[in-house]
């Protein structure tokens, strides 16, 4: 047996999909090391645990992960119920976490910085497949690997406000001004949005959470109000099936965002794309699509999220110039042809890179598509897992079995959010209205719907639909 085969798989991440991965891994008796840059496990969905999903758990939980807490004596959550972020963390990633064939092989506070090939450089090929991986930690050290299964995420790289995909003139400057998808407006937030004004810039289902919970607080303090901008023609896309929807609490969310909308007291600019960020002496910013200019207090830039391939630039990784997926998985997901409802399965084939035994999966696969939904992270890791054993009959048996209308949330979306219909539209198909992404690849409830993906309009997470 070489060194090699006798290292560890390391998981880069202790989300729900890492967490999946490790359990797949520990089912099969395959040494494993997980590095989580946070303190605790699935410490981005710790950020939006206030948000409440749309899926019930029955989508939200892995398959080989629910038999190994079910071993161990865990009570599993009502599958019809709906979750908050931090009900997923608390009755199960924290418990799976927690198991004794996981918690040994879990590091935290340990953030990859690169990956490599020990020795070798990317330009180096003779005996590049059996040397070992190499990982470098933010703290210095090295971490050798038989292969890696990258399930970082995307919560902490999200798109830029700009309209055209780089900055906006005056974004860095701003930076004071803005917030990040998924605020928790109504909590530990509160004070930088009572009595303000906000605006809030994407077409996705963080976006309408944001906006839900704004109107709420200004119901509660006066002088409190509300923008939403957008670059498309119309709201149609975010407004979802409505009553229409397979699923009720997402349905109920478009509702609820028009009502606002119609009654005034959420201000809508439609094609507005944002150009130019601008201080002004008191303490404000001035919003500019070049030809309409809107003063906020506070902006909430719910524009999705891109993967950062950077830490892996000594790999060699063949992505599609467009998504930042795989060649292969590019057009299985393309948000212009797909909702996450019709993305067909895929595993290990479709995720391989010329650089073997090197797998992104999760959202961070998805590259920009907001398509993701959860339970495809979960059969992404139980194949790529397979393979890595050499199982190579289950790790291309892949199935999924979900509604044409998805489970999506975040967050999590591209083309404007996560569960979208494919194709422009100016009303969603019946049936299968919006969901968002959130980070992992979850969905919210009435008053909080999450949409975390890679869009660029839309939000969804982590874009993730789960």
């Amino acid at each position: 047996m070489s060194e090699t085969t006798t290292l560890p798989v390391v998981v880069i991440g202790a989300g729900p999909v890492g967490l999946a991965a490790a359990a797949h891994l520990a089912e099969r008796g395959i040494a494993f090391t997980v590095l989580e840059a946070g303190d605790g496990p699935a410490a981005a969905i710790r950020q939006w645990g206030h948000v409440r999903l749309f899926s019930p758990w029955r989508f939200d939980i892995d398959a080989a992960a629910a038999r190994l807490l079910s071993d161990a004596g865990w009570v599993r959550p009502d599958d019809d119920r709906l979750p908050t972020g931090a009900d997923l963390v608390a009755d199960y990633l924290q418990p799976l976490a927690d198991l004794p064939a996981i918690k040994p092989h879990v590091r935290y506070a340990a953030r990859v910085t690169a990956i490599t090939r020990l020795g070798l450089d990317r330009l180096r090929t003779t005996g590049r497949d059996a040397a070992p991986f190499l990982l470098r930690l933010a703290t210095g050290d090295d971490v050798p690997a038989r292969a890696v299964i990258d399930a970082s995420g995307s919560w902490y790289t999200p798109n830029v406000l700009g309209a055209s995909g780089i900055p906006a003139h005056g974004e860095a400057d701003a930076a004071a001004y803005l917030e990040n998808a998924l605020p928790d407006v109504l909590g530990r937030d509160r004070d930088r949005f009572a009595g303000r004004r906000t605006l809030v810039v994407g077409a996705g289902h963080s976006a309408a959470n944001t906006l839900l919970a704004l109107v709420e607080l200004a119901e509660q303090v006066p002088g409190t109000t509300v923008a939403w901008a957008i670059r498309s023609a119309g709201p149609a896309r975010t407004y979802g099936g409505e009553s229409a929807d397979a699923l009720p609490a997402r349905g109920a969310l478009g509702s609820r965002l028009r009502e606002h909308v119609q009654a005034g007291r959420i201000t809508l600019l439609t094609g507005f794309g944002v150009q130019r960020l601008t201080g002004t002496p008191a303490g404000a910013v001035e919003v500019s699509d070049g030809s309409r200019t809107v003063t906020a207090d506070r902006i909430v830039s719910a524009t999705g999220f891109r993967p950062d391939h950077t830490l892996a630039a000594e790999l060699r990784l063949d992505l599609d110039p467009v998504m930042g997926a795989t060649r292969a998985l590019a057009p299985l997901i393309d948000p212009n042809e797909h909702s996450c409802g019709t993305v067909p399965p895929h595993g290990a084939d479709e995720l391989a890179h010329p650089e073997a035994g090197y797998y992104a999966v999760g959202v961070k696969s998805y590259g920009r598509a907001p398509t993701f939904l959860l339970a495809t992270g979960y059969e992404q890791a139980r194949s790529v897992v397979a393979a890595l054993d050499g199982d190579w009959a289950a790790a291309r048996d892949v199935q999924l079995d979900l509604p044409e209308t998805g489970v999506c949330s975040s967050g999590s979306a591209v083309g404007d959010d996560c569960c979208g219909p494919a194709a422009d539209s100016s009303a969603a198909p019946a049936g299968r209205g919006l969901a968002t992404g959130v980070p992992g690849g979850l969905l919210a409830a009435p008053l909080t719907l999450v949409s975390l993906g890679a869009g660029t309009d839309g939000a969804e997470t982590g874009g993730c639909c789960g």
